[in-house]
């Protein structure tokens, strides 16, 4: 409620005889001595009750007052329609939805603010009910599962002007305009889209977005705009998930939001531009990697989430097999020679290539790197960022790093021939190197250089160990459940029990903790192969890649197959989650 209609509620409750002006006098004494609203003073004083207030103050404004323990079961698709944070923040919930409007519930029909954040959410027009806030609360609780909500959106925006209708906001931004004016380049009114992107309730909206991401520990934000809607996407454990999405017309204001926090080009529309924003959300520093490209109806927005809190450096914990680890270990402390780490887009890399310079980082040696971009700061290591636009490419910061006395060099990922045959001559004078390649397997890794023209005799010198690995969804803890493994599934995992035997196998069942994935949280696979002398000679009679994979399998190579049954085994993982991320073995 604004501050004149709380500072004459008391009034207007005396003139009404609803309290005496003794009993108003008393409640604003002790209003004075220990703060709080009058309307709950009242109430905590016995003189009037939480029912009496809400159908008076809706009368006063206009607003229907209602009661959500007689309204009873509200449909799951309204109660959704609002995000928990915004409905938690505000003390609000959704109770009916027909056509192109929402009735929701609110402790305080008239905070412009939240009416504001749902209309940019859902694109509805909201009408305002007054409710009790207990009871509110307590329908929140059992929808919503009890978390709570939080700090929604409300960092760098949220002022007093972020008040007005939102269609007013939208018409200021040109409306169904945006679309033609993105269709004819020539014609972008650059102040228009500045607005657009300064404006309160889109700072406000894109903050949301940034901070739901942050609170689901989404890894990646997908902002897509499409014809006739704009969708949003988070990536929860390896795996995109839809969530409510803003209004399409909004689409160009995000856009230019997004690329004036990362220091872009907002006159850009037709060429991909990548930049970085650093933001504190929830209490924690997170850094963002924007990555913005042009599509057939605007632009999308990639945004991948490094959060330095949430990343582990413990080799012990990234999910190595006891009898794996001991060869990694010995590997990453050899005092030359190459260790490369292999897999697609997101199986985890950087993350094992910081944790094993992590394991080795002391004061007695110099450690330099060169990524693209650098993803997390470590203490005691000397970090470059690779800028190929100036010249500053994988290849021109490796002959730097051989100038600055280095006895460890990390290198982002071997691109061409040229990156290869220099960290190949520093690894043959005395320096260890690790770096990554793009492959499906460890032995894939030596035909990929092969295919680069890397001679096999520089190769088979210089690797001494590579390692493949994936990013499998555990198990929710709070959902896992027991079942026995039919025949079928043994034999698909190869998995043979003794006769009379069953194997026990678990699964998720689904849950508020899981959002009801039945998964949370991630863990590695690996498959690491020290290079034998017979691998080594298949590699120098230029062998294929399925015969190497072979030869390094007699030589005691657990496959990423393998590794992947034993965590479904032990009850971490499930058979469905290990079928999508590792294919089978040949031999199988």
């Amino acid at each position: 409620m604004p501050e004149s209609m709380k500072k004459r509620l008391g009034e207007m409750l005396v003139d009404e005889g609803i309290i005496s002006e003794e009993q108003l006098q008393e409640a604003m004494h002790e209003q004075k001595i220990k703060g709080g609203r009058l309307e709950k003073i009242l109430i905590s004083q016995g003189y009037v009750t939480q029912d009496v207030i809400m159908a008076f103050v809706g009368t006063q404004l206009g607003i229907p007052h209602v009661s959500l323990t007689e309204i009873g079961e509200i449909p799951n698709d309204v109660v959704f329609s609002v995000p928990e944070s915004i409905a938690a923040n505000h003390c609000l919930i959704p109770i009916v939805k027909k056509d192109k409007r929402l009735t929701v519930a609110m402790a305080d029909p008239l905070n412009v603010f939240a009416i504001d954040d749902i209309k940019m959410m859902t694109g509805f027009d909201v009408d305002p009910a007054i409710a009790s806030e207990t009871e509110i609360r307590a329908m929140l609780s059992k929808y919503y599962g009890g978390s709570g909500g939080g700090a929604a959106a409300s960092g760098g925006g949220g002022g007093a002007e972020a008040g007005g209708d939102m269609q007013e906001i939208i018409n200021a931004m040109g409306g169904d305009n945006l679309e033609v004016m993105e269709e004819k380049a020539d014609e972008i009114d650059i102040s228009k889209l500045e607005a657009a992107g300064e404006d309160a309730p889109v700072v406000r909206l894109v903050n949301l977005i940034l901070t739901e991401a942050v609170r689901s520990s989404a890894s990646d934000i997908h902002i897509e705009p499409y014809e006739k809607n704009l969708r949003c996407r988070y990536r929860i454990d390896g795996v995109l998930h839809e969530v409510q999405s803003p209004p399409r017309s909004l689409a160009a204001a995000i856009s230019s939001r997004i690329k004036i926090m990362s220091s872009l080009d907002i006159a850009e529309r037709r060429l991909p531009q990548d930049g970085r924003i650093k933001i504190k959300v929830l209490g924690k520093e997170i850094d963002l990697r924007v990555s913005v490209c042009p599509v057939q109806f605007g632009e999308k927005i990639v945004m991948r989430i490094l959060d330095s809190s949430n990343l582990s450096l413990d080799l012990p914990k990234l999910g190595f097999e006891d009898e794996i680890l001991p060869k990694f270990e010995k590997a990453i402390v050899e005092p030359y020679g190459l260790v490369l780490v292999t897999g697609p887009t997101g199986s985890g890399k950087s993350t094992t290539l910081y944790s094993a310079l992590h394991y080795i980082n002391n004061p007695d040696v110099n450690i330099s790197t060169i990524e693209d971009p650098v993803e997390y700061n470590l203490q005691g290591i000397n970090q470059v960022n690779a800028k190929a636009g100036i010249g500053l490419t994988f290849a021109a910061g490796l002959r730097s790093f051989l100038r600055q006395d280095p006895d460890i060099i990390m290198v982002g990922e071997i691109r061409d021939k040229e990156t290869a045959e220099i960290a190949i001559n520093a690894a043959l004078t005395g320096h260890l190197v690790f770096s990554t390649l793009h492959t499906n397997d460890a032995p894939g890794a030596v035909t990929r250089m092969g295919n680069m023209g890397v001679e096999p005799f520089l190769i088979t010198s210089t690797v001494h160990c590579v390692v493949a690995q994936r990013l499998l969804r555990r198990i929710c803890k709070d959902c896992k459940e027991a079942y026995e493994a039919p025949p079928e599934i043994l034999e698909e995992l190869n998995v043979q029990p003794n006769a009379g035997e069953t194997t026990t196998l678990y699964r998720g069942v689904g849950c508020s903790t899981c959002s009801n994935t039945g998964y949370k949280g991630r863990m590695a696979i690996h498959e690491v192969m020290v290079l034998t002398e017979d691998f080594r000679k298949g590699v120098l009679q230029r062998k294929t890649a399925t015969e190497l994979k072979k030869i390094a399998r007699e030589g005691g190579m657990q496959t990423l197959r393998e590794c992947g049954v034993r965590k479904v085994l032990k009850g971490l993982t499930t058979v469905e989650e290990l079928l999508r991320v590792a294919h089978a073995d040949e031999s199988e």
